[in-house]
C-alpha cells in the first residue's frame, strides 16, 4: 500500500535538529522524498507498523508532529500532481 508520511520536527535546539535528521534518514530508507518533510512509501501492513514505531521512538510528541496517510493499493487514481515531478515510479525498480 502507498503511505504518505509527513512530519514537522521542532529544530529550535540541537536535539531537535538531530531528531529531524534521524526521522529523514529513517524515511529515506523506506520511501521516496517528494517534498522536504513528505515521503511516499510502498509498505505492507507490518512494515508500516514497524516504521511507525521506529519514528515514534525518535520524535518528541510534546514538540514534533508525525502523520501517516494510508492511500492503499489503488493509489494512482487518488494522487494528482501539478508542476515539476521527480522522475520515479513508486512500484518501479529503484537503483542505488
Amino acid at each position: 500500500m502507498l503511505v504518505l508520511i509527513t512530519y514537522d520536527v521542532n529544530t529550535e535546539d540541537a536535539q531537535g535538529k538531530r531528531r529531524l535528521r534521524r526521522v529523514a534518514r529513517k524515511c529515506v530508507d523506506h520511501g521516496q522524498r517528494v517534498q522536504n518533510s513528505v515521503f511516499e512509501c510502498l509498505l505492507d501492513a507490518s512494515q508500516c507498523k514497524l516504521l511507525q514505531a521506529q519514528l515514534l521512538e525518535i520524535i518528541d510528541c510534546e514538540k514534533d508532529s508525525l502523520r501517516f496517510y494510508y492511500l492503499g493499493n489503488s493509489y494512482a487514481a487518488k494522487v494528482e500532481h501539478f508542476g515539476v515531478r521527480p522522475g520515479y515510479e513508486p512500484e518501479g525498480i529503484l537503483m542505488i
